[in-house]
């Protein structure tokens, strides 16, 4: 695993992306797969980063520098408070999440649960072996990223979903 300092050029936002080679980087790249978390955008790059060199087995390490311990903002009591590092949720967190699962639930009502054949089905609509439709279901993270190297665009679900048959 390649870890890569990201930084987007609309916003100039860095993040971290995680990769298992370089050549993965540069391929998720070109497919426009690497976008960033805050504004969406696809002009995404490598940050400059110090390169990490290993010490001899001989040398001590040196203790890395204080960190600064950065003010934590008071933010209003919620009506319903979850807890996030011992301090509720922003107002304003707490709606993007609400927004956030509204449209997952339009989503969800919008399309069809392929549940565990998901994989299987996605595969034949992107061969043309049967009908394209917006489909929903279970892969395995290993799964997922064979889809992905085939280019077939799928992406999980940010809150989890209790299949049809498994709800009360």
């Amino acid at each position: 695993m390649i870890v890569y300092d990201l930084e987007c050029r609309a916003g100039q936002h860095r993040f971290e992306g995680w990769f298992k080679s370089s050549d993965d980087f540069a391929r998720q790249q070109e497919r426009g797969f690497v976008s960033c978390p805050q504004c969406g955008s696809g002009d995404v790059d490598k940050a400059v980063q110090a390169p990490r060199l290993a010490r001899k087995g001989n040398q001590l390490a040196e203790a890395p520098p204080a960190r600064r311990q950065l003010p934590v903002p008071a933010v209003p009591p919620l009506q319903a408070p979850a807890p996030v590092a011992n301090a509720p949720l922003p107002p304003q967190a707490v709606e993007m999440m609400q927004a956030l699962a509204k449209m997952q639930a339009e989503a969800l009502r919008s399309s069809r649960n392929a549940g565990e054949s998901f994989v299987k089905e996605a595969r034949a609509m992107h061969y043309g072996e049967r009908d394209a439709e917006t489909i929903h279901g279970q892969a395995t993270l290993g799964e997922a990223k064979e889809l992905l190297e085939e280019g077939i665009a799928v992406m999980p679900l940010p809150f989890p979903v209790i299949p049809p048959e498994q709800a009360n």
